[in-house]
């Protein structure tokens, strides 16, 4: 059976900015009760949401987003890289806005979040699940 081809563009982009949503409301929710909690400063609760968001992210676009691209056990490895550059965008950023900077740690965190919303389409598009 041979797999359909990935919807155009702008249709491709709205379905990762949704499963990025739900990802990032996953991320948001625990980065504040970390937070608010006195459990920990903002820069590793927002690492750690940001691993908690990524794994939904990866089952959600894997299946909504991309399907018909690379194979899991391909998928899966370069998926991990392409969040591990997110995760590295997101520390350094938030580093710079909230740590540096002195930002809010909410605002700093949406404009981070933008940033690697674009970068991370870009790189699932064109690398982890484009076709071999």
């Amino acid at each position: 059976m041979q797999a359909l081809p990935p919807p155009a563009i702008p249709l491709q982009f709205a379905r990762y900015a949704g499963v990025g949503a739900v990802a990032t409301a996953i991320h948001y929710a625990l980065l504040i009760a970390l937070v608010e909690s006195g459990g920990a400063a903002p820069l590793p609760a927002t690492l750690a949401g940001y691993v908690a968001g990524g794994l939904v992210s990866y089952a959600l676009n894997r299946r909504l987003t991309f399907a018909g691209g690379r194979p899991h056990r391909e998928a899966a490895w370069r998926f991990a890289l392409v969040a591990a550059g997110g995760f590295a965008w997101t520390g350094l950023l938030m580093a710079l806005l909230a740590g540096r900077l002195g930002a809010p740690y909410l605002p700093a965190q949406a404009a981070t979040t933008l940033v690697v919303l674009v970068w991370g389409f870009l790189a699932n598009r064109l690398w982890t699940f484009a076709e071999a």
